[in-house]
């Protein structure tokens, strides 16, 4: 992977770092085809149980490198391609989804500024730890965009229609209070407790029962869209897959020994 973004797994944890601090993590062509290709190893090991999605510095990510972008928009003018805004197909839609869809958790750990994609890439996690200094921001009106990165998606579902308006059609900073109020954060932290506190969160995860962290992540998306009819019939299927596997076995022992099961992911 490019030094743009960081990949490492260790003991079924992989741990995505966006590693732009100077550009506070904004996201030129090869972070992007870095981040979508790490998003995309991550959910395809098997022996990767959870991720962790963070960053250097004191950004999460800002979205769009627009110096990288203003020159890719003047390029397009002249040659007439039209090309620059194929990013969203070919960049920040593969990166939600791999988020967004992998069966397996996924943490952020949002260490500073969200904005924009970045916003997008925070809430397309499963579980979001904030440091307290962090701020977020739609950011897209204000440079004339519409949303992307799943936030119109995403966004709605978590703060409800009436805020998510207000938030894309006005951007504004809002705090890591504000995210916890509104239930976008999960869990906020002081800033210098930020790192481990998400790691032991995203620790935790990788070492629980993977198929029925997969089974809730399928559940959840399914319920959003369908009626209640339709979710009890995918969480009977659903129920069936997880009551199959082996962590649930070993949870059941466990439960019976008084004993804390150690799972295996499978």
């Amino acid at each position: 992977m490019a030094d743009s973004v960081l990949y490492e797994v260790s003991d079924g944890l992989a741990t995505i770092t966006i590693n732009r601090p100077e550009a506070m993590n904004a996201m030129n062509i090869e972070a992007k085809n870095a981040l979508r290709d790490s998003a995309r190893t991550a959910a395809a090991d098997p022996d990767v149980r959870a991720v962790l999605l963070t960053a250097t510095g004191r950004a999460f990510c800002v979205g769009q490198d627009l110096k990288e972008h203003i020159t890719l928009l003047a390029e397009d003018r002249k040659s007439g391609s039209g090309t620059t805004m194929s990013t969203v197909r070919d960049h920040y839609n593969p990166i939600v989804r791999a988020l967004a869809g992998m069966p397996k958790p996924v943490v952020a750990g949002v260490n500073g500024v969200a904005a924009g994609a970045g916003l997008g890439f925070a809430l397309a996690a499963d579980y979001r730890v904030v440091a307290d200094t962090a701020t977020f921001t739609t950011s897209f009106a204000g440079v004339a965009l519409t949303a992307d990165s799943g936030v119109s998606w995403t966004l709605p579902r978590l703060v409800g229609p009436s805020r998510a308006a207000d938030l894309l059609l006005f951007p504004r900073p809002f705090s890591a209070q504000e995210a916890y109020d509104w239930g976008i954060a999960n869990k906020v932290v002081p800033a210098a407790e930020l790192a481990a506190e998400a790691t032991a969160v995203a620790r935790a995860l990788a070492d629980g029962p993977t198929l029925a962290y997969a089974s809730i992540k399928e559940s959840l998306a399914y319920g959003a869209g369908h009626t209640l009819d339709e979710t009890l019939k995918t969480e009977e299927e659903l129920q069936g897959r997880a009551g199959a596997s082996e962590d649930h076995s070993i949870a059941v022992q466990a439960f019976i020994a008084k004993e804390k099961p150690r799972y295996l992911g499978r």
